[in-house]
């Protein structure tokens, strides 16, 4: 809540919330990348039970244009009869981490299936992103960081200033969500590139939502998966 004034009366202005949502688990080092596992539609029916459970609504959804994203938000909806039809927001797609890689290593690389390969993929991404973001490599069929940021920027402009005091769901990746996070913040490159690489599967980040700012609330987390029950279910890529 916060306090807006005029002509001697203070009204309150109810704070919303926007949830930005990872997708589940997809299909790492597959052919396809952009289908969930069976594991990453679990992670998202899980999700929208968890909040059913505690009566949360949505007055909102936007989601992401990729498959992924369509199909964690089909999960939630299964846990969370009633949720709203989403606003298809391409601002809100991922990066190619493919192109990245091959803009700084063209040579062909072995499927990462193995966890030194996993690293090595990662270490080379996280190399790609930042010289993606200085503006020294042009992934092929990829837009500049500039208008990746921008895109991200706009689907949070949109929030801000048509949904104060509203509940909103934002179905993602962790490049936009990470993005976002460093908007909010003013990170610095380095850090919204660390914070990418930590931002697991179905986890959720929230921002308080007021007309002239977004404000961090909480960062990753995985309540839905909280306890031993659900202890396998915790996933990065």
């Amino acid at each position: 809540m916060r306090q807006a004034q005029g002509r001697g009366l203070t009204t309150i202005v109810p704070m919303g919330t926007l949830y930005l949502v990872r997708h589940g688990q997809a299909s790492f080092g597959a052919d396809d990348y952009d289908r969930l596992s069976p594991l990453g539609q679990a992670q998202a029916e899980r999700l929208g039970s968890y909040w059913r459970e505690r009566g949360l609504r949505f007055d909102a959804v936007l989601c992401g244009t990729l498959h992924r994203h369509a199909q964690t938000l089909q999960g939630i909806r299964q846990g969370l009869p009633g949720t709203p039809e989403p606003l298809l927001t391409p601002g809100l797609n991922e990066y190619d981490s493919q192109a990245l890689i091959q803009a700084m290593h063209p040579a062909p690389l072995p499927r990462p299936d193995t966890p030194e390969l996993r690293r090595q993929h990662f270490r080379l991404l996280c190399d790609a992103l930042a010289q993606w973001m200085a503006g020294t490599i042009s992934p092929a069929g990829m837009p500049g960081w500039n208008d990746f940021a921008d895109g991200v920027h706009a689907a949070l402009a949109h929030v801000r200033s048509r949904h104060t005091g509203h509940n909103v769901l934002l179905v993602s990746s962790g490049g936009p969500i990470a993005t976002a996070v460093g908007q909010v913040l003013s990170t610095p490159p380095e850090v919204t590139i660390a914070l990418n690489m930590r931002i697991r599967n179905s986890a959720v980040t929230e921002f308080g939502i007021s007309p002239k700012r977004l404000m961090l609330q909480t960062f990753n987390t995985l309540p839905h998966l909280d306890g031993p029950a659900h202890a396998g279910g915790v996933t990065h890529a």
